[in-house]
């Protein structure tokens, strides 16, 4: 095997599983269920019960509701990525300087659309669909160290089916299934410096990765329960389990990886004769499952066989508070805040810039009338500066490097329609 293919699959390689693991940051788990969550940091969304879209949250829930409950809607996710004070070695070359980049975030739309149903006093069924993970980061085709850069753009939904059951006055169950679609695109290329220490034989541009919308499906499933000791005070407990997840292209490349399973403890409080509540979540992330990424090319059994990229994940965590006021009989006022803990530990990434996160929240729902009303969420997500250094072999004995700042802000919007039959 000639030098040049030994480069290029050592790269193409260790690129791929730089590029998806942003799928899995932390950074980029999208908590877009709900309008209404969003507007109060999703403090007590496992139990507060507002609107349909608590099943995705916790199944015991519908339990609550004694009408047929429809909620449907959408978040805005504006990401703002920077990444700053970055440094470029080259074998033979040595370090440059790279200009500063703030313009790698982007724009998405999440949906969801929530439907439960009662079926009698004791039992109820819903079916939802929702966004769990996504992210988009685009570097432009001029950036310095192409083979660092590149295009992610990153998406899974979620389609639901669960039921809940009501033992007692006090005490609710819910199960469900959830089937999970996922799309990701992976591009990266080599830069104009390994050109020049390959004397040629890898033009600038090259690409190193080109996984154009590879897709696959998993089955997860979700538990929980519901604690009420009186009308205006109650406890729930929901959780996620996630399944490995693989994704293939039309080009017979195959990449597996694992999601992380997630619980999460809520508490609701109304304080009797005031028009306030308080609320608070505890969510737990099982990162610490994303030991590794696996690719295979199924259509290549001798070149580029297979792949696995090591990683030492930790588990994350959200902890939020929030409130709500009822002005009226038409306006709701709430807000929250939440701190949001970083997945990553000691390997990091500029194409997945991630970083314990504050976010600070506030929302309202305007009755229509008595059956229907409007939910609007606002959410500034502050990240914090992270450092990075990281690699790409070249071959068996020299590599690329980087060293950066990253810093990652987000802005999230909801708006969501919810109806009552």
């Amino acid at each position: 095997m000639n030098k040049t293919r030994l480069f290029k699959r050592s790269l193409l390689a260790v690129t791929v599983t730089l590029a998806t693991q942003q799928a899995m940051a932390a950074g980029f788990q999208l908590n877009a269920q709900s309008a209404t969550g969003l507007g109060r940091a999703f403090a007590g969304d496992a139990v507060i019960a507002d609107n349909a879209s608590v099943m995705a949250r916790n199944p015991a829930a519908m339990a609550l509701f004694d009408k047929t409950e429809l909620s449907l809607g959408f978040e805005s996710i504006t990401t703002m990525i920077e990444v700053k004070d970055t440094t470029y070695t080259v074998p033979v070359l040595g370090a440059s300087d790279v200009n500063d980049t703030d313009d790698v975030g982007s724009t998405s739309i999440a949906p969801n659309i929530h439907l439960i149903v009662p079926v009698n006093e004791k039992f109820a069924w819903g079916i939802n669909a929702y966004t769990n993970f996504g992210t988009k980061t685009e570097f432009s085709d001029n950036y310095t160290a192409r083979e660092f850069g590149g295009l992610t753009d990153v998406k899974s939904f979620n389609f639901g089916l669960a039921g809940s059951y009501r033992l007692n006055e006090q005490l609710s169950f819910g199960a469900g299934l959830d089937l999970i679609y996922g799309q990701g695109t992976f591009k990266r290329s080599t830069s104009a410096s390994i050109e020049t220490i390959t004397g040629g034989a890898t033009p600038e541009g090259t690409a190193l990765v080109d996984v154009d919308k590879a897709d696959g499906w998993a089955v997860g499933f979700n538990l929980g329960t519901v604690y009420e000791l009186d009308e205006n005070n109650r406890f729930g407990f929901g959780y996620h389990y996630s399944p490995e997840f693989t994704a293939k292209d039309d080009k017979g490349q195959e990449i597996t990886l694992p999601l992380p399973d997630i619980a999460e403890f809520s508490g609701f409080h109304k304080i009797e004769d005031t028009p306030f509540a308080v609320h608070y979540s505890v969510q737990w992330i099982g990162w610490s499952a994303f030991d590794k990424i696996e690719m295979r090319n199924l259509q290549n059994a001798r070149v580029g066989t297979s792949y696995d990229k090591q990683y030492q994940w930790q588990d994350g965590w959200h902890y939020s508070i929030g409130g709500t006021y009822y002005l009226n009989s038409d306006w709701t006022l709430r807000a929250g805040y939440m701190y949001d803990t970083s997945a990553q530990d000691e390997l990091t990434s500029i194409s997945v810039p991630d970083s314990d996160r504050q976010w600070f929240s506030a929302g309202f729902t305007y009755e229509i009338d008595q059956a229907s009303n409007i939910d609007f969420g606002f959410t500034y997500l502050l990240g914090e500066d992270t450092q990075v250094n990281e690699s790409v072999p070249l071959n068996a004995t020299a590599s690329t490097n980087i060293s950066a700042t990253t810093h990652a802000d987000a802005i999230l919007m909801g708006l969501q329609y919810s109806r009552s039959f």
